[in-house]
């Protein structure tokens, strides 16, 4: 499967492991990559108080928290139509 998404995250970050849940949830494996922001300095100066954060590659759209399961499919749906 060809990487769609980026979740941003950290280690120990409750609230990105329960998106992380949720990209499974709505059939995403192996559609995601996780990046832990800790590594790449631009995203630990971009969000490093907003994760989790979804982006698509393609649309460069992002998906901030707070989201539920039901944001998180209408979103999804408008990224893989752009795709």
């Amino acid at each position: 499967m060809t990487v769609r998404f980026e979740l941003y995250s950290t280690w120990g970050c409750h609230l990105c492991e329960q998106a992380e849940q949720m990209l499974q949830q709505a059939g995403l494996s192996g559609q995601y990559q996780v990046l832990d922001i800790v590594d790449h300095a631009h995203l630990f100066e971009q969000y490093r108080v907003l994760i989790p954060v979804l982006a698509c590659r393609h649309t460069k759209a992002t998906l901030g928290w707070p989201f539920d399961q039901a944001q998180l499919t209408a979103w999804l749906q408008l990224q893989l139509q752009e795709d």
